[in-house]
């Protein structure tokens, strides 16, 4: 797993309105747009290397598989707060207040009492 790449992928559309939107409308293509020419920006003038996602990576960015992501060793946080900001208006038009963050923590609920995957590169 290219765990830079992914956490940065998270951390730059979720500091971004314009990226997470895009995201969310159309993931594949914001995938894709994001790996090609957004990604391998380190700022205006210089490039990282890391310049591609593993294709279980790209799967579930596309799919916003958060419970894949986390599994793979995305940052935990980073990836909350992402789906947080993906998902948490329309789960609480349903649920209520932290409904997101519930289902989060449900559907991770089997790593109880486990040692979660190491975020370490």
């Amino acid at each position: 797993m290219s765990k830079y790449y992914v956490n940065k992928f998270l951390y730059t559309v979720d500091g971004n309105p314009e990226y997470l939107q895009r995201y969310k409308e159309d993931p594949r293509t914001f995938v894709a747009t994001w790996e090609q020419s957004i990604g391998p920006r380190l700022n205006e003038v210089e490039r990282t290397t890391v310049t591609s996602l593993t294709d279980a990576e790209r799967e579930a960015l596309i799919a916003h598989d958060y419970v894949a992501l986390f599994e793979m060793g995305a940052h935990f946080f980073l990836s909350l707060t992402i789906f947080i900001a993906l998902y948490d208006e329309e789960y609480m038009h349903r649920s209520g207040p932290l409904a997101f963050q519930r289902e989060f923590a449900t559907k991770l609920q089997h790593w109880n009492g486990k040692d979660y995957p190491t975020v370490a590169l």
